[in-house]
C-alpha cells in the first residue's frame, strides 16, 4: 500500500516542538523564554481593530463569499505599491489574495508541477516549503549554503533536470535569518529565466529587511511575469496571523491557473482580514516604520550580546528579520539539546534537523532562534541562560 499524502511527510515542526513542554514546570522566577515560533505575539494595533470591528457590523458583504482571487481594491493596492517600491509595473490581474503566504506557495506548486517533478529548495529550507512539496509528490532538491548561509547559483545549476519547475528562495531567510544580496536574486532569476523554469521569491518578511529600498530590481525587467513568482504576507506586517492573508505576484496565466487552487480549496480568502490589510496598507505606513525599527534594535542585540555566547564556542551563522540561526558547540545533536534546553535552562528554540534532509550533518549542530517577540532584556536573558548550561 502506498503512502498517503500525508503521510508522505513529517509531523508540524512547531507542533512536535510544544510537545517538549509537557511535564516540564516553569516557576515564576523563572518563565519560559519561547524563541521556536516566528509570528507576533501581539494582537493588531487598535485602530485596525476598530476598522475590522465596525466592518463586522456594518458591512453585510463581509460575511459572504467574496471573489475567489480577492478583493478587487486589494490587488489594486498591491499592484500600485509594489510597482511603486520595486520600480516596475505590476498591473491587479497579476495579483491574486491567498489565504496566508503559505497557501499562496501551496498554489504556485499545485498550478506549476506534478507527479515526480522537482524543485530546488536551499537548505536549511522552510519546514512548510518541504512539507508541501512531500504531500504533492513532488521531489525537494535540497542546495545547500555555504558558510554565510547563502545558495551558490553554480551549484544549482547543476541541479537542474527535465524534471526541475522551480527553485524557491525565502528572503529574508526564514530559518537562517540572511537577507539575500540583490545581485545573487538577480542571478537566481537569470538562471531560472535561461532553464525556463520559475524562481518562487517568498518575500514574507520583506518589511523587516535591514535595507532601505527594494531589495531586488526584478520586476524592472519587462518580462518579469515569465519567470518570477513573488509571494507576500500581511500576516507579519499588521499582526494578521490569525486572519490569513497573502498575496501572490505572478504572470495573468499562472493567476488563473492558481484561481482553480483557491477556488477549491477556501474558495475565497477571509474577507475581514482583507479589507484590515487594504485599510493597513493605506493608512498604517508610519506604523510599520516603527515595527521594523523596533525588529532592526532586537537584531542589533542579538549581535550586541551574542559574545557572551562565542566565549562558550558558539558560533552566529545566520542574523536578519524574525531570525537567528547558530551552531552549539557541544558534543550532541540538536534535537536533544533542545529538548534538553527546555527542561534546564527554559528556553523553547527548534532544532536544525527540523530545517534540513534527514542525515545532513549540518542539522546535528545547528539551532533557529526566533527573536522577534524578545524584547532587550529577554534577548540579555535567553543568553545569560544559555551561556550558563552546563553540558
Amino acid at each position: 500500500m502506498s503512502l498517503t499524502r500525508t503521510k508522505a511527510t513529517f509531523a508540524p515542526p512547531i507542533i512536535a516542538a510544544r510537545r517538549w513542554l509537557d511535564g516540564v514546570t516553569f516557576p515564576p522566577e523563572r518563565p519560559l523564554i519561547n524563541v521556536s515560533q516566528a509570528a507576533p505575539a501581539a494582537a493588531p494595533p487598535t485602530e485596525l481593530r476598530q476598522i475590522m470591528a465596525d466592518i463586522a457590523l456594518n458591512d453585510d458583504s463581509v460575511h459572504l463569499y467574496g471573489p475567489d482571487l480577492g478583493l478587487p481594491e486589494l490587488r489594486a493596492e498591491i499592484a500600485a505599491q509594489w510597482s511603486a517600491h520595486y520600480g516596475g509595473t505590476v498591473t491587479p490581474a497579476q495579483v491574486a489574495i491567498t489565504s496566508g503566504c503559505n497557501q499562496a506557495f501551496a498554489a504556485a506548486i499545485s498550478a506549476l508541477t506534478g507527479e515526480g517533478d522537482e524543485v530546488i529548495l536551499p537548505t536549511p529550507w522552510y519546514f512548510n516549503h518541504k512539507m508541501w512539496l512531500d504531500m504533492s509528490g513532488v521531489e525537494a532538491v535540497p542546495l545547500a549554503t555555504g558558510t554565510d548561509m547563502l545558495p551558490d547559483v553554480a551549484t544549482a545549476a547543476s541541479l537542474i533536470t527535465s524534471r526541475t519547475r522551480a527553485i524557491a528562495l525565502v528572503s529574508p531567510n526564514n530559518p537562517a535569518g540572511v537577507e539575500y544580496p540583490a545581485e545573487l536574486v538577480r542571478a537566481f532569476y537569470e538562471l531560472a529565466k535561461t532553464h525556463g523554469i520559475k524562481l518562487i521569491l517568498d518575500e514574507t518578511y520583506r518589511d523587516f529587511d535591514a535595507r532601505s529600498g527594494a531589495a531586488h530590481d526584478l520586476f524592472t525587467d519587462p518580462d518579469w511575469p515569465e519567470t518570477l513568482i513573488d509571494l507576500y504576507s500581511f500576516s507579519k506586517a499588521f499582526r494578521l496571523t490569525g486572519h490569513r492573508v497573502g498575496a501572490m505576484i505572478a504572470s495573468v496565466e499562472m493567476i488563473g491557473e492558481v484561481e482553480k487552487f483557491i477556488d477549491s480549496v477556501t474558495i475565497c480568502p477571509n474577507q475581514i482580514g482583507q479589507h484590515a490589510a487594504l485599510w493597513g496598507m493605506r493608512n498604517l505606513g508610519q506604523w510599520l516604520a516603527g515595527e521594523r525599527a523596533e525588529i532592526l534594535d532586537r537584531r542589533a542585540a542579538i549581535e550586541e550580546g551574542f559574545p557572551v555566547l562565542a566565549a562558550k564556542g558558539w558560533k552566529l551563522l545566520g542574523l536578519g528579520a524574525y531570525f537567528a540561526y547558530v551552531e552549539h558547540p557541544y558534543a550532541i545533536g540538536s534535537d536533544a539539546l533542545a529538548r534538553q534546553l527546555v527542561r534546564e535552562a527554559g528556553v523553547l528554540l527548534l532544532p536544525a534537523t527540523m530545517f534540513v534532509p534527514e542525515g545532513d550533518p549540518a542539522g546535528e549542530r545547528q539551532l533557529r532562534i526566533a527573536f522577534a517577540n524578545l524584547d532587550r532584556a529577554g534577548i540579555g536573558l535567553m543568553f545569560e541562560r544559555l551561556a550558563a548550561l552546563a553540558i
